[in-house]
């Protein structure tokens, strides 16, 4: 019989808010801080991979979020000079039929409003301008106290800490630690297709060059185009992860590229400029009635595209062991099951940068043309690479 039967989430994020609605619909009370003053997401886009989605529908979310999304046609790997296709793997009802349900593209603000608006309904209770500064266990008790940065207490069975790579419930739990910058860093955008001057595929697509890719695809139906352009550095000075970027700077840098991009950057109006960050395999993610959920564990380059969907299957994952056991048994089973799986889409992200730039001179070119070859003489070859991700579902578990 279940133990748990109101928890404290730090952090009201996707992962925060997946995790709030899965422990609603199993009648668990949930209150949630969030350090915010309004909800709201950065302009991004998300590509919600089938291992993601079938816990969105299993939440009751997909048909909603059917009205945002767009449908790619193919992932592809391309020349960032040629434009010739290293790589060109079919999605769209081809990837629905293979693992069950669909490839989207989601804005990341779309996804982050309807989450918000299932935990409203479902009577999660948010708590706006509340950062979780610390808590405390009372073991007598059997319950967790936090503090938020205001004086105010909440307490709860469980304080699950959604609250990102600076989690402050991690640095706690695990002591003070600087994330380890993984020497990139991204500018992110969102272009109108109406102010486009170039015409873009309708493809989740990697334009692979020396020391940087870029990444372009459509979002909300297909009226925008998201981008991500990363570059090698050696360093980051500023003293924030994440700071508006110079759009000169940008298209300085992939000047040289092909139209398709140098003309997509052109219209671009402004971008946002991350420091890509990580961190060391955790010994732990949970201690006594704390632990933690997403990138607050396992953050990960962005080079898989499943950072979201790995902390939406942390959270469904997470509600539904605190449903069936009590809350000891359900955290070793949570890290059980999820450590190994979230450890190895954090090594093949890291692998698929070294892929996307080029690394290793003429072997990392090599790479690219070997990943050619097998597309075009080994029928699904790299679909069956990806089927150990996007085949995954938690919700049969």
């Amino acid at each position: 019989m279940k133990q748990v039967n109101r928890v404290v989430i730090a952090g009201a994020g996707i992962g925060g808010l997946c995790a709030a609605l899965a422990l609603a619909k199993r009648d668990i009370q949930v209150v949630v801080c969030e350090q915010a003053v309004s909800l709201g997401e950065v302009g991004a886009g998300l590509q919600m991979s089938p291992n993601a989605m079938k816990v969105l529908r299993e939440l009751g979310l997909e048909a909603e979020l059917s009205a945002f999304a767009f449908v790619p046609q193919n992932a592809a790997i391309r020349h960032y000079k040629t434009g010739e296709y290293y790589l060109k793997s079919p999605l769209a009802e081809q990837a629905e039929v293979r693992y069950g349900a669909p490839y989207w593209h989601l804005h990341r603000a779309d996804l982050h409003q309807v989450l918000a608006q299932a935990c409203s309904q479902a009577g999660v209770e948010l708590v706006l301008n509340s950062t979780v500064d610390s808590y405390r266990e009372d073991k007598a008790l059997n319950q967790v106290c936090v503090s938020l940065d205001g004086g105010r207490e909440i307490w709860g069975d469980l304080l699950i800490g959604a609250d990102g790579i600076r989690s402050k419930v991690r640095e706690q739990m695990l002591g003070k630690e600087r994330p380890t910058f993984m020497g990139q860093v991204a500018w992110r955008g969102v272009i109108p297709v109406s102010d486009l001057t170039v015409n873009v595929k309708p493809d989740a697509c990697v334009w692979a060059g020396p020391g940087r890719h870029f990444v372009s695809y459509y979002l909300r139906g297909g009226d925008y185009v998201n981008f991500v352009a990363v570059e090698e550095r050696s360093d980051w000075l500023s003293e924030s992860w994440r700071e508006e970027g110079d759009i000169a700077e940008l298209k300085r840098v992939f000047a040289d590229w092909h139209p398709e991009v140098s003309q997509l950057i052109a219209c671009a109006k402004s971008t946002f400029l991350w420091a890509l960050n990580g961190r060391d395999e955790l010994p732990t993610w949970h201690q006594g009635r704390v632990v933690l959920l997403g990138d607050a564990c396992h953050p990960m380059l962005p080079f898989m595209a499943q950072g979201a969907a790995m902390a939406i299957e942390d959270a469904y994952v997470l509600a539904e062991n605190l449903a069936r056991h009590e809350c000891h048994a359900a955290l070793v089973e949570y890290e059980q099951i999820r450590k190994p799986r979230a450890t190895k889409v954090q090594q093949m992200s890291k692998a698929n940068a070294g892929l996307y730039h080029m690394q290793g001179g003429v072997f990392g070119k090599a790479k690219l043309r070997a990943l050619q070859a097998a597309g075009r003489f080994v029928p699904n070859v790299i679909q069956s690479k990806l089927d150990a991700v996007y085949g995954h579902d938690v919700t049969q578990g």
